[in-house]
C-alpha cells in the first residue's frame, strides 16, 4: 500500500486542492471540531486508508470559509470522493462504518479497494 495509513489533516482550500490533484482518487471528510460523529470517523478513515488504494484526507471548512463556496457542504460529516482532481461523489449520511465507506468508494472508483 502506498497511501498513508492515517488520514491527512488538510489546512484549508489550498491544501485540499493540492491533495486531490496529487492523487488519482482521494476521499476527503469535511468535518467540524466538536462534532462527535466527525471525530468517530477518523479511526474509520484510517482503516479505509489501509484497506484501499485511496488517499484519505480530512478538512475543517471553518478553517477556510471559501471551502463552503467551492464545495457546498450543509452538514457534517460529509465524505467526498475526488477523481483526477474533480468531485465525483459525496455521501452526507452521518457516521459511516468501514464497510459502508469502502462500498461507497468501490461504487464511485472501481478497483480501489484491496480485496486481498
Amino acid at each position: 500500500m502506498s497511501q498513508a495509513e492515517k488520514p491527512v489533516h488538510l489546512e484549508g482550500g489550498a491544501a485540499l486542492e493540492e491533495f486531490v490533484s496529487d492523487h488519482d482518487v482521494a476521499l476527503v471528510e469535511f468535518y467540524t471540531s466538536g462534532c462527535p460523529k466527525c471525530g468517530a470517523m477518523e479511526p474509520v478513515l484510517g482503516n479505509v486508508a489501509r484497506a484501499s488504494d485511496v488517499a484519505v484526507g480530512m478538512v475543517n471548512p471553518a478553517d477556510d470559509p471559501r471551502l463552503l463556496e467551492a464545495y457546498p457542504v450543509r452538514s457534517v460529516p460529509a465524505l467526498l470522493v475526488f477523481r483526477e482532481g474533480e468531485e465525483a461523489a459525496r455521501k452526507v449520511e452521518g457516521f459511516q462504518g468501514v464497510s459502508d465507506v469502502l462500498e461507497f468508494l468501490e461504487e464511485h472508483a472501481p478497483g480501489v479497494v484491496d480485496r486481498a
